[in-house]
C-alpha cells in the first residue's frame, strides 16, 4: 500500500529528483549546494476568535525556495496535512517551473494547516486575514507574491491582498495591487486565470499527441481531482472528441464507461456551490458543514469503485490532478495508459517514475504539465504593475508560447522534449535538466559575493 500522507515525506522525493539530474548533467557543485537549500522559511503561530468566541491557534508556513530568476512565487493550500516538509517541496518545484518556462519568478510556497470546509466563511475570512497580517513583509509585490493553491481561490486571494494594502502607507496602495495574483477579475486578476492550469495540461496533451501521431479524437482519459485543474482540462479535452471514462474527487472514485460530459458535470458542481452559497447567506453553517464536500458523486451515470479499480481503468490518458504520492511503487504497476499528464505536483514518486519508465507510459512531469498557472501568474502580476487588462485570447496565445513555443522558439515543452533525447532519460529528468542549466548560467555569470 502507499505511505499515509503522515508518513511520506515529499520533499525526500524532490531531493531523489533534483539529485538525479544534477548526475545526470554534471551540475557546478557550488550550484548544486545553494539550490539543495531553501533560502528561507517562515512558521508563524496565530490567534483566530471562532464564531462560538473560542480562540484557536493556527499555524502557516511560507518557504522562499530560491529568488535568482526574479521574486518568489507561489501559491497557498489550506489543508490539514500541511507541513514544512510538503511546503519545502512545492516551493521548490516553483523554481523549477519558472526556469523551465522562462519566465522571471523564483519559486516559494505556503499554506495554514486547517480543513477549510470544518469553518465558517466569516472564520474563513478570519484565518486569511490574520495569516497574511502575521506574515507582514514576508510577501510583497516585488519580493513575494503568493497565489491560489488547493483550497483556495480567487476570494481568498481578494482577502489577502485587501488586508496586505491596509498593511501599507496610504499613497503606496496603488502601487502593491499585484502582491497575489489569481485575483477575481473586478479586483485586478487576470482573464484567462481560471483556466490557466488546466490549458497548459492540454496544451501539453496536443503536443503530445502531435508528436507521436496520435489522434486525439475518440481517445479515453480519466481525471483524478475534479477541482479547477481537473475540470479545466476535461472541458478543453472535450472539443477533441476525446471521452472522460473516470473520474475522482473528494466524494469517491466513479468510472462510467460510455462516458462523462464534462460541462454537465460541472453544472452539477456549479448547482451545489449555489445551494451552500444560499445557506451561507441564510448563516446555517450547520447545514452546509452536513452536505458535506462539492463533487461528482450523485451525479447520473458514475458507478463508485474502490481507489485500485479507478487507478487500474484502461483508457489512452491519465491525468492526476489532485494531491502528492497517487502513482507509487504498488499503483505505477495496475496503470492501463500510454501517458500521464500531470496536473498535480507531486503526485508520481521516484519509485513509480521507474515504473512508469521500464513499462514505456510517458509522463509530461507537473514542473511542466502544470505550468499554466504559474505563467499565467506572471502576466497578471505584468497587468497590475502596467495598468492594463489583456483579453482572454491574447493570455491564452501567450501561454501556448510559453509552454509550447515552436522550432524557431521553443517553449518549455519543447526544451524538455529535446533535453529527454539529448540525455536519453525520462522527462521529469530532463524538466530538472532544462531548469538546472538556466540557474546554472545565472549563477556562473552572476557569481556567489561576498
Amino acid at each position: 500500500m502507499a505511505s499515509s500522507p503522515k508518513e511520506y515525506n515529499v520533499y525526500k522525493s524532490v531531493e531523489r529528483q533534483f539529485n538525479k539530474a544534477a548526475e545526470k548533467m554534471g551540475l557546478d557543485p557550488d550550484v548544486r549546494a545553494i539550490l539543495s537549500k531553501t533560502n528561507t522559511e517562515t512558521v508563524v503561530n496565530f490567534p483566530v476568535e471562532m464564531d462560538n468566541g473560542e480562540v484557536r491557534m493556527f499555524t502557516g508556513y511560507r518557504v522562499q525556495h530560491n529568488n535568482v530568476l526574479g521574486p518568489y512565487k507561489g501559491g497557498l493550500r489550506f489543508h490539514p496535512e500541511v507541513d514544512i516538509n510538503e511546503v519545502r517541496a512545492l516551493a521548490s518545484w516553483m523554481t523549477w517551473k519558472s526556469a523551465i518556462n522562462e519566465i522571471p519568478f523564483g519559486g516559494a510556497k505556503g499554506g495554514i494547516t486547517f480543513d477549510p470546509a470544518e469553518v465558517s466563511f466569516r472564520e474563513l475570512e478570519h484565518i486569511s486575514r490574520r495569516f497574511t497580517y502575521a506574515l507582514g513583509n514576508v510577501i510583497g509585490p516585488e519580493y513575494d507574491i503568493p497565489a491560489p493553491d488547493v483550497n483556495t481561490n480567487a476570494q481568498i486571494m481578494a482577502w489577502i491582498l485587501d488586508t496586505y494594502l491596509l498593511m501599507q502607507p496610504t499613497h503606496e496602495r496603488a502601487r502593491c495591487m499585484h502582491v497575489v495574483t489569481g485575483k477575481p477579475i473586478e479586483s485586478g486578476g487576470s482573464l484567462g486565470r481560471d483556466r490557466a492550469t488546466g490549458q497548459g495540461v492540454v496544451y501539453c496533451i496536443e503536443q503530445w499527441a502531435t508528436d507521436n501521431k496520435f489522434d486525439l479524437k475518440g481517445s479515453t482519459y480519466f481525471v483524478q481531482g475534479f477541482g479547477n485543474v481537473g475540470s479545466w482540462t476535461a472541458k478543453l479535452m472535450k472539443p477533441h472528441g476525446a471521452k472522460m471514462v473516470a473520474v475522482a474527487d473528494a466524494t469517491g472514485n466513479f468510472v462510467c464507461p460510455d462516458g462523462a460530459d464534462p460541462d454537465e458535470l460541472i453544472a452539477y458542481m456549479d448547482k451545489q456551490a449555489r445551494e451552500r452559497d444560499e445557506l451561507r447567506k441564510a448563516r446555517q453553517e450547520d447545514k452546509i458543514r452536513a452536505l458535506g464536500p462539492i463533487g461528482v458523486k450523485g451525479y447520473p451515470g458514475l458507478k463508485e469503485v474502490d481507489k485500485a479499480t479507478f487507478l487500474a481503468t484502461k483508457a489512452d490518458i491519465f491525468v492526476p490532478a489532485a494531491l502528492e504520492n497517487q502513482i507509487t511503487n504498488e499503483t505505477a504497476k495496475t496503470l492501463n495508459v500510454r501517458l500521464v499528464a500531470e496536473g498535480a505536483n507531486g503526485p508520481t514518486d521516484p519509485d513509480g517514475d521507474e515504473i512508469l519508465w521500464s513499462r514505456k507510459i510517458d509522463v509530461i512531469p507537473d514542473i511542466l504539465c502544470n505550468s499554466g498557472g504559474v505563467i499565467v501568474s506572471y502576466f497578471e502580476w505584468l497587468q497590475n504593475k502596467r495598468s492594463e487588462y489583456w483579453k482572454v485570447s491574447d493570455v491564452v496565445s501567450k501561454l501556448k508560447e510559453k509552454i509550447v513555443g515552436d522550432e524557431q522558439q521553443p517553449g518549455g515543452y519543447l526544451r524538455v522534449r529535446d533535453a529527454a533525447k539529448e540525455f536519453n532519460v525520462d522527462w521529469r529528468t530532463a524538466a530538472y535538466v532544462v531548469a538546472l542549466r538556466r540557474l546554472e548560467k545565472v549563477y556562473k555569470e552572476r557569481g556567489i559575493w561576498p
